[in-house]
Parts: C-alpha cells; sequence; structure tokens
C-alpha cells in the first residue's frame, strides 16, 4: 500500500515543483501583465469619464452660443465617439498590442464594415448634411418622410419626431434629405386656408360681408396681409368660399378651429344656408 501511495504522489510533487519553478522564473513577466491590465481598464475607466467631460463641456459651450439643441446633440455624439475610439486605442496599446497593427485592423474592419453597412454610413453623412444646411431645428414643426410632429433632436444616424399624439417617431436621416422636407415653423406667420359652401339662394356681398366681419373681431387675425375671400368654385350643391386669413405661425390651429366655428354661427344668424350635398332625381316614366 505505502509503495502505492508513493507512485501516486511522485507525479503530482512533480507537477507542483514544475508550476513553482515556472512562477518564480516568470514572477516578473507575470506581474509586468497584470500591471498593464490594471493600467488598462483603468484607462478605460478615467477615459471614458474624461470623455464624457469633454462632451459635456463642448455641448454646454455649443448651448451658451444659443446653437441649436438638435446641432448640440449631434456633434456631442459624434465628439463622444471619437474620442471613446482613441481611448480604446490608448488602453490596447498598454497591454502590449501595438497601436498601428489596431488602427490598421481598425480600418480594414471599417472598410468591410461600411460596404455591409452603406445604409447606416449614408445616414451618417446624411446626418452631417442636415447639421450642415439645417433645414430645420430643434422644436419645429416638419413633416418629412411622410411624418409630421416637432423635432425632438438630430443624432448621428437618425432624427426624432414627436408628434402631436406624443408619439416618438425615429426617421433614418438618409429619408430625410431623400425626400421633401416641410418646415411649418420657419416662418412667423402662416396662412390659414378654409373653404366654405353657401347656397346658391344666398347673397354673395352679403356672405363675403359676414365672413369678413366674423374674422375682424378675432385679434390673432393679422391686418397685413389682407384676408383674402372670394368665389372659388361653383360646386354641384353649393357656391364654394375660399377664405384666406394670416396669422402668427403660433396661432394657427386655434385660429382655424375657431374660425370655422364663428364662421358657422354667423352664417346661421344672418340666415345664410350652408346646404348639405345634394342630388336632383328625375324619373321619366316609360309606356
Amino acid at each position: 500500500m505505502a509503495e502505492e501511495s508513493t507512485g501516486i504522489e511522485t507525479p503530482i510533487i512533480d507537477s507542483l515543483s514544475h508550476a513553482e519553478s515556472w512562477l518564480n522564473n516568470n514572477s516578473d513577466l507575470l506581474i509586468q501583465y497584470g500591471v498593464n491590465i490594471i493600467s488598462a481598464v483603468i484607462i478605460l475607466f478615467i477615459g471614458n469619464i474624461i470623455v464624457k467631460s469633454i462632451a459635456n463641456s463642448i455641448s454646454k459651450v455649443l448651448e451658451k452660443k444659443q446653437m441649436d439643441k438638435a446641432v448640440v446633440d449631434f456633434i456631442h455624439g459624434l465628439v463622444r465617439y471619437l474620442l471613446f475610439v482613441i481611448v480604446l486605442i490608448a488602453a490596447l496599446g498598454r497591454v502590449g498590442v501595438q497601436t498601428a497593427s489596431v488602427v490598421a485592423v481598425i480600418g480594414a474592419a471599417g472598410l468591410a464594415v461600411g460596404l455591409a453597412l452603406q445604409g447606416s454610413l449614408s445616414n451618417f453623412a446624411a446626418g452631417v448634411l442636415i447639421v450642415a444646411f439645417r433645414p430645420f431645428k430643434s422644436g419645429d414643426y416638419v413633416e418629412i418622410a411622410g411624418v409630421a410632429g416637432s423635432v425632438d433632436s438630430i443624432q448621428i444616424f437618425q432624427t426624432v419626431l414627436k408628434t402631436p399624439d406624443n408619439k416618438m417617431v425615429v426617421v433614418p436621416n438618409a429619408g430625410v434629405i431623400g425626400g421633401a422636407i416641410t418646415n411649418y415653423s420657419r416662418h412667423e406667420t402662416r396662412r390659414v386656408d378654409l373653404v366654405i359652401g353657401v347656397s346658391y339662394k344666398s347673397d354673395l356681398k352679403q356672405t363675403k360681408q359676414v365672413i369678413r366681419e366674423t374674422l375682424e373681431k378675432d385679434p390673432r387675425i393679422l391686418k397685413d396681409p389682407d384676408i383674402t375671400i372670394g368665389v372659388l368654385a361653383l360646386a354641384d350643391s353649393s357656391v364654394n368660399f375660399v377664405v384666406r386669413p394670416w396669422v402668427k405661425t403660433a396661432d394657427y390651429w386655434g385660429v382655424y378651429f375657431d374660425s370655422m366655428q364663428n364662421i358657422k354661427e354667423a352664417l346661421d344668424a344672418a340666415g345664410i344656408e350652408i346646404p348639405f350635398p345634394q342630388m336632383d332625381v328625375h324619373l321619366n316614366k316609360v309606356d
């Protein structure tokens, strides 16, 4: 039994001896690697904090210069990503990875990823164009890519809209640049377009006078340009008037809704009929 025990323990003792010898011979190397790894982690941790601080500082400077919030958000994200890549390369260099090789690998990988993600790169390029030409700014009410809403932010790859019913819509920047952009908030004034139909029996001059007097009572309607009121069409069941007052952009919808109600009530009070759609049916008796 003693011989069997000795035979089993001998390889274990030899392995431990070899491991101890290897550790003694390579202790300096292990300490160096350990220090490098810890240093790399510290570089990543502290570097990330510094990157955030720099990006936030740039954002504050741009905000003090009253630059548009959407542009500030775009530059903030761009600066943060670029600086973090530099920190990552520094951390890898500390571990012992050749930074030149890392840059070459990143370049090759960037080319491959770029070919695979052409849509994302086009979104990035479109985002740069949006920031450069500024067809809209944060808070503007726009219609882009078939979606209408207020601009919440312009990010590196997409533009975020907030719809009137409080939904968030993310539109790729390439879709923004690739289509028509309607900015309803760019100018201080807007024209309200209304179509009012009255009966063929109505006095057209009286109708125009009633509509004008009703609109002139609203202080939100601008005096200049003047209100446009004219006969638009002789429709099937009514004579249609086009009514076009000018208002401040912020008052557009309030004036639109109130004017429709006020004109209806004023026409009713004046005895001017707003007809329902009508159809005359003629019956011919055939023997």
